[in-house]
């Protein structure tokens, strides 16, 4: 399999997507001719053209359907799909059909709207479905075929796999989804996880949620969900993407939005900071300062400042009954007001510590 490197040294690797097309020409292919090629070149839609080593083929022996398996590598990007085998069976279709998709173990269905493909259908995204049709398309035209085709996709071990992502809160069922824009993973990409909570919104909107919550961690999202009692279907995973939530609802809005996180991300918040990771923004200590000075309490404020760490800097409040947590809330929650300006959200903020306490809300 071709493999490229990021400026950093670190592998790209291949989409889901892209393995399903590297597959399905080959088993296609097998299908015309009897013979699998391997391995199998694909195009992607930015004119990339890898080539694919097959993990598993077969040929049934009347002709009228045959499979090849191609093994994930998602680089150095931390994918819960590497090293999954994902398998392509063509079988010949009826006339005129064109190419009709089935899911087959592993991959799952869509049971909820608001994703980009119906109600009903495998969880194959439109991408990877125009790149799978546009290869069956060049091997029937290679080999004079009609490209009347039902193809299933099959990931082995993909319902396991598929309770480590969004699937089981977006209404898939079943599996995991063949997804992928450009059939190329950038290591470390933040592109996929915008991108499930811009479907996060689209399928809490269209099942007529009215209120969710984003939050930047496992902690924070556990008690938003127990003081509101909201379903799973409600919850964003916001992460580090503070500003992708809020531009997203800004153009999609649902009528409440709860941000709940730890005191160092919201702390960021409240600066101004809607990337909130490590190595992008950092917890401006001064401004906790600041928000704690009121002229009254300089060696407080000195100290605040001087902080090791934010959670330090709390705890440092909290000894002298300074109320810290709500402050940065309130902060936040201009930050957050301001990024969603003009839209109808009504938006609150849950700030909690380490162990999940609620330390300030606005």
């Amino acid at each position: 399999m071709t493999t490229e490197t990021t400026g950093a040294g670190l592998r790209y690797g291949w989409t889901t997507g892209a393995c399903a097309t590297a597959a399905t020409t080959a088993a296609y292919t097998a299908l015309l001719t009897g013979e699998f090629p391997d391995p199998v070149e694909v195009v992607l839609p930015k004119g990339k053209r890898p080539s694919f080593a097959l993990a598993t083929e077969r040929l049934h022996a009347d002709r009228t359907h045959a499979s090849a398996g191609v093994v994930k590598d998602a680089g150095d990007d931390p994918d819960v799909t590497h090293g999954a085998l994902v398998v392509s069976t063509v079988h010949t279709g009826a006339p005129g059909s064109g190419v009709v998709f089935q899911a087959g173990e592993g991959v799952g269905t869509v049971t909820k709207p608001g994703l980009p493909v119906p109600v009903g259908e495998p969880a194959i995204n439109p991408v990877p479905r125009r790149l799978i049709q546009d290869a069956v398309k060049r091997v029937a035209a290679e080999h004079g075929s009609t490209g009347d085709v039902v193809v299933e996709i099959s990931i082995p071990h993909g319902e396991e796999m598929a309770r480590q992502t969004w699937n089981p809160r977006l209404g898939i069922v079943g599996g995991l989804s063949v997804l992928g824009t450009t059939g190329v993973v950038v290591p470390y990409s933040c592109s996929a996880w915008i991108d499930s909570i811009r479907r996060g919104v689209d399928v809490a909107r269209a099942t007529g949620i009215t209120h969710v919550a984003a939050a930047t961690g496992s902690t924070s999202e556990r008690v938003a969900q127990e003081m509101y009692h909201l379903p799973d279907s409600a919850l964003l995973d916001m992460g580090d993407f503070a500003g992708a939530v809020l531009k997203y609802l800004r153009r999609h809005p649902i009528p409440r939005l709860t941000l709940a996180g730890g005191f160092a991300k919201l702390s960021k918040l409240a600066a101004g900071h809607l990337d909130l990771h490590s190595k992008r923004s950092q917890v401006d200590f001064q401004l906790l300062a600041d928000l704690v000075d009121d002229g009254s309490r300089p060696e407080l404020a000195a100290r605040i400042a001087e902080a090791n760490t934010a959670i330090h800097a709390l705890e440092i409040a909290r000894r002298e009954d300074v109320d810290l947590g709500t402050l940065i809330a309130a902060r936040a929650l201009q930050t957050a007001a301001q990024v969603l300006r003009g839209s109808e959200v009504a938006v609150d903020v849950v700030v909690v510590d380490r162990a999940g306490t609620v330390v300030g809300q606005a």
